[in-house]
């Protein structure tokens, strides 16, 4: 365990993969929403306004989790680190970093309940359908949903490594000829208005424990991975 908590000080040497840059993409982004409220506000729009710019530090953590490989992989071989002890010290770390994210957003949320949106009726954090099952439900959707882009960015930097360019653009281009593949089918068995009424009804903290499954897919995937990889 000691080994394994030295990977995360390891990781967290780098701060501004983990902690400054998503902080600065999630500062960035809410205070160009809130000028973006402010102009709509000036206009007299007065109903409730819902942004998407809190996805921006998300989408970041697909960037970490590449980067969490890239830069520290190499490094953790050469200090005879085994890969297990480099693999559970990273999630951890992600783990650590993605709940420091989902407190942020939680906070974010209650501050605009009490504020009635900045006082503009705009909402950055707070989106109605994730907060349904309250702050707790709130918190483990963003939590597992960082965690999710972060294992893919790991997995798809694992892909990079071992097969190359032409290797990881098969994948992507494979997984995105599946994704065409269930939509036509979706589409030839007449079947959007039951594929909406599904995600309408699962909620938050239902939608939050599918994310959960596909990151655990994904993680044991990049662990065998991991255990073929070259520094």
């Amino acid at each position: 365990m000691s080994r394994t908590l030295n990977v995360v000080r390891m990781q967290l040497v780098n701060r501004q993969t983990f902690v400054w840059v998503p902080l600065i993409v999630l500062g960035g982004s809410l205070l160009l929403t809130l000028a973006i409220y402010a102009i709509l506000q000036s206009s007299g729009i007065t109903e409730p306004k819902f942004g998407g710019g809190a996805q921006a530090p998300l989408w970041y953590f697909l960037v970490v989790g590449i980067q969490s490989l890239t830069l520290t992989f190499p490094f953790s071989q050469a200090m005879s680190v085994t890969r297990r002890e480099f693999y559970v010290g990273t999630v951890l770390t992600a783990a650590l970093t993605s709940a420091i994210l989902a407190i942020v957003f939680v906070l974010g949320g209650l501050l605009e309940q009490a504020t009635g949106g900045w006082g503009m009726n705009g909402y950055f954090f707070h989106l109605d359908w994730v907060w349904q099952a309250g702050p707790a439900g709130a918190a483990l959707f963003f939590f597992i949903l960082a965690m999710l882009f972060f294992v893919t960015g790991f997995g798809c930097a694992l892909v990079y490594r071992r097969f190359g360019t032409l290797g990881l653009s098969i994948l992507l281009v494979g997984i995105g000829a599946v994704l065409v593949a269930l939509l036509w089918l979706i589409g030839q068995a007449n079947a959007w208005a039951a594929v909406f009424t599904w995600f309408a009804q699962q909620g938050a903290v239902s939608l939050s424990l599918w994310m959960l499954a596909l990151a655990a897919v994904i993680g044991v995937l990049a662990f065998a991975g991991l255990r073929r990889a070259t520094p």
